[in-house]
């Protein structure tokens, strides 16, 4: 059996309605937007924005995401090798999974090439002054090992490493949050300037 097929998997993949509120607040989505949802896990986010009638799709590195999704909208497929046209998606929003993607440039190249123009991306990921250091609780959880957190987390990241990486690709930065309470995360909003 896989990591992903246990209940542990799920212990560590829990909604969190903090983060739908920020995406209320920053990228608010009507009824129709055409959405993609990088590293979606379970589809927790993916369901309650399609409920609110959100053409969305998930999609997860996890080949076992579809089987355990919470709704049939999550497919298994890999952000750095993306299966949509190019400007698919009016918005993009990944919460909590660009850490894990190890071809990060890749995937954000894949993300800039099936946004729209003027198209928005919204991406929470955690706080580290250590790469990894976040990851330790699922470490244990999944491996029973907390020096596998930085398998876990293979990115450290920050707006400023962002904004390096997704600039180039006509990703302009429209905001950013440190938020210190509860999760050490941050929050980046980019907007598509160019095709």
């Amino acid at each position: 059996m896989s990591r992903y097929d246990s209940e542990r998997y799920a212990l560590v993949n829990r909604w969190d309605p903090t983060h739908l509120e920020k995406i209320d607040r920053l990228l608010p989505l009507g009824p129709g937007a055409r959405v993609l949802e990088i590293g979606c896990g379970r589809g927790h986010l993916t369901s309650r924005l399609a409920d609110r009638g959100v053409d969305i799709v998930g999609i997860d590195a996890n080949p076992n995401a579809p089987r355990m999704a919470e709704t049939d909208r999550v497919r298994h497929m890999m952000a750095e090798s993306l299966d949509f046209g190019d400007e698919e998606f009016d918005a993009i929003v990944s919460v909590h999974a660009i850490e894990h993607i190890p071809a990060l440039r890749e995937a954000f190249a894949e993300m800039a090439r099936v946004l729209k123009k003027e198209g928005r991306a919204l991406f929470i990921y955690p706080a580290e002054p250590i790469m990894g250091m976040f990851a330790i609780p699922t470490a244990v959880i999944l491996h029973g090992n907390p020096l596998k957190a930085r398998e876990i987390h293979c990115q450290k990241l920050t707006p400023k490493k962002l904004r390096l990486m997704t600039h180039p690709l006509g990703l302009e930065e429209r905001h950013h949050e440190f938020n210190l309470f509860r999760s050490p995360q941050f929050v980046s909003l980019m907007e598509k300037t160019a095709s």
